[in-house]
């Protein structure tokens, strides 16, 4: 564990940077004829880049591969000056648009390697037509690079070996003697399989035609990686611990890889495609790694399936119960229904992942964008407090008119960048690794990918919720004061209504305490957003729009500019976190809050569903720890999609926030992700503060 402490202290805060990257990418890129194939044209680009980038190893690495951001002062002048301004217009004409959002095939890099794949690409391009050639030709290259690239750590591995101690020499040559086989061959060992995951991942992580962080999960690693496990324990060739110690070092990487405010890793456990339980001792190491670690990543999902054995949401509770933010718990078998619900296969509808916070994606199969875009259901309701109305069935009538408005124009605006990307752009080394691109001999950004959903996001349906309700206590039910009268407190934040205010926070019920006649509207709400949105179809093959009710961090950035409204939330404070009830409303306690956060139907909210809960860390025992199991059980049995446990303290927080230096790798979790707590705004620490905070 000395190992793991000192790798993790650089992870707390790396430099994510791919500029040297980009950097020889562009040189190459501008320098190559512009008539060639964008397609051929970028592979080759690619590769250089991969040709020329100063390979990254650090002391006591065992698994390599991560952005080298240094490059010399003229390289840099060179890039600032020369290249980047092109690069960037090259960006632009890309259009915008979602990323990353997926696993890619992971089975397929470890049992057929990168030679393997080469040699279906060259079978597929006998019989292909002409226009598919220079796809297949450009996918070849990029593999070709990726495998050369291997060569390149394996080659500095050697050479930082003639320097070092016996112990770190013997460790080096062995991970040079990794890097030589696999990714390109097929992976022998359990060590061969993890640092294949690892490098294949990081590559694909450089997409230049895009310069922004991208977020790729490492899928289901006690799936693909359990028979190299299994093999190498039983003929002693690896230890438990070792392969624990490994992969440790495998989620310290992803912290190199992606910027802290985001989200990536993987979900252990679940149903196979043979409706088999998963649950082996990877499922456990894998969920092991965030308390081995502490750092804002990986981020894990335990995906729980009726009839799983206790031991492993017991070791999920044992870790959050430790004060980490993950694993996250999934209810596998309404994920399972959802998925099948837009048309997935039973058995592919097992194979899915958290794509980054809570967003469900299928694995190696997916182009889908998430979160696209965000709708702001608390600035639906305000648009329309401009008029009267003759009951509250009406205004409820005329918000679902304005939201069914905005769905429509987010749809086309969506559309248009769809077809933007899938003119422009290409994404060739990533094409390798996502079903059905090589068999259709196209690329993902053209409509490769099996599934092409977008996942648009609604934010704030608590506040919303709880909006309608007061306005219909206080309007329609006991005609304290009209619409206009109200939308004119609201524009003076409440300023000399404290008392009007003070009633409607604590004297006007609220969502999340298990009273039926709210949580109905919230229920109307979802149903609504699910019909409206079965009405679109999106390009490419199996493209539809699939609603979410998670928010990352835009509830705190749509709060901002949101004005005051009726559930007595002030002007610039965050929305609701998530699909559970709003900080601090949860006043008949958690079972009623889980409650409340099941009376609606989870199963087709496949764009992800997250509930959040905190309990006090200073008064958790052995007792709380079972009513914890318990109250995800519940949440669980009545059909909650995902919930997220955060235990903490009022006072460690406060602590944090005067005295961060002390607290850099504190890790909260905010509305579908994690963050280190001192990195978050006032406004956003201020909100996770004055969360619920149960005991029990």
């Amino acid at each position: 564990m000395d190992r793991i402490k000192r790798l993790r202290k650089l992870a707390i805060s790396p430099e994510v940077n791919y500029n040297a990257f980009y950097y020889f990418f562009y040189k190459k890129f501008f320098e190559l004829p512009t008539e060639m194939d964008v397609q051929e044209k970028y592979a080759e680009s690619l590769y250089y880049s991969f040709e020329n980038v100063k390979i990254n190893i650090s002391d006591e690495e065992l698994i390599v591969g991560k952005p080298e951001y240094n490059l010399s002062e003229a390289e840099k002048k060179d890039w600032e000056e020369n290249y980047y301004p092109d690069a960037q217009k090259n960006v632009n004409k890309m259009g915008p648009g979602q990323d990353s959002h997926m696993a890619i095939d992971y089975e397929l890099i470890l049992n057929s390697g990168l030679y393997g794949i080469i040699a279906k690409i060259d079978n597929y391009m006998k019989n292909c037509t002409p226009d598919k050639t220079s796809f297949y030709k450009a996918c070849r290259r990029c593999l070709e690079a990726v495998i050369m690239y291997s060569e390149r750590y394996a080659a500095e591995a050697e050479m930082q070996a003639q320097s070092s101690d016996v112990k770190r020499k013997t460790e080096l040559l062995r991970l040079a003697e990794i890097c030589r086989n696999a990714p390109a061959n097929p992976a022998n060992n359990f060590y061969e399989a993890v640092q294949a995951v690892h490098f294949v991942t990081h590559c694909v992580t450089v997409i230049p035609f895009r310069m922004i962080c991208q977020q790729f999960q490492l899928g289901r690693p006690d799936r693909y990686l359990y028979p190299f496990y299994e093999k190498d324990i039983k003929n002693g060739a690896i230890t438990k611990e070792y392969a624990q110690l490994l992969l440790d070092c495998l989620g310290i990487q992803i912290n190199h890889r992606v910027h802290s405010g985001l989200s990536s890793g993987y979900m252990v456990g679940g149903r196979d495609e043979n409706g088999n339980i998963i649950e082996n001792e990877l499922t456990l190491m894998g969920m092991q790694v965030v308390d081995d670690i502490r750092l804002v990543y990986p981020s894990v999902g335990l995906c729980y399936t009726d009839g799983m054995d206790e031991k492993c949401l017991e070791k999920a509770c044992e870790i959050l119960s430790h004060g980490c933010s993950h694993p996250a718990i999934f209810n596998d078998d309404i994920i399972s229904k959802g998925l099948v619900s837009y048309g997935v296969p039973e058995k592919d509808s097992r194979n899915y992942i958290h794509s980054t916070c809570v967003e469900i994606t299928p694995v190696a199969a997916s182009n889908v964008w998430v979160a696209s875009p965000y709708t702001n259901l608390a600035q639906v309701l305000l648009d329309v407090m401009d008029r009267e109305y003759s009951d509250f069935d009406e205004l409820l009538n005329a918000v679902f008119a304005n939201l069914d408005a905005g769905i429509k124009r987010n749809y086309e605006v969506e559309m248009k960048q769809r077809k933007t990307r899938c003119e422009n752009s290409v994404t060739t080394l990533l094409s390798c690794f996502v079903n059905d691109c090589l068999e259709k001999g196209t690329d993902i950004e053209r409509g490769g990918a099996r599934y092409n959903w977008i996942m648009p996001s609604f934010v704030g349906a608590a506040n919303l919720t709880d909006s309608l309700f007061a306005i219909k206590t206080l309007v329609f039910d006991n005609k304290e004061m009209s619409i206009s009268e109200f939308m004119e407190i609201l524009d003076k934040n409440f300023v000399g209504y404290e008392e009007l205010r003070e009633k409607i926070s604590n004297k006007i019920p609220k969502y999340g305490n298990d009273i039926d006649e709210i949580d109905g509207i919230f229920e109307k709400i979802i149903n609504h957003i699910v019909t409206e949105c079965k009405k679109y179809e999106c390009m490419h093959q199996n493209g539809r729009l699939v609603p979410s009710v998670f928010c990352w961090e835009m509830h705190a950035r749509m709060g901002a500019e949101t004005g005051a409204t009726p559930d007595g939330r002030y002007a610039g404070f965050p929305l609701g976190d998530g699909s559970g009830p709003c900080q601090g409303r949860e006043f008949n306690g958690p079972t009623a809050s889980v409650i409340s956060s099941t009376k609606w139907d989870h199963h087709e909210m496949i764009g992800g569903v997250a509930v959040n809960m905190k309990f006090s860390k200073k008064v958790f025992t052995a007792q709380s720890y079972n009513v914890m199991m318990g109250i995800i059980k519940t949440y669980l049995e009545r059909g909650g999609f995902e919930i997220q446990i955060n235990v903490t303290d009022k006072e460690i927080l406060e602590k944090a926030r005067k005295n961060p230096g002390e607290y850099k790798d504190l890790v909260v979790r905010i509305g579908g992700y994690s963050d280190y707590f001192v990195r978050l705004s006032e406004k956003m620490q201020e909100e996770v503060i004055l969360r619920t905070e149960h005991c029990i």
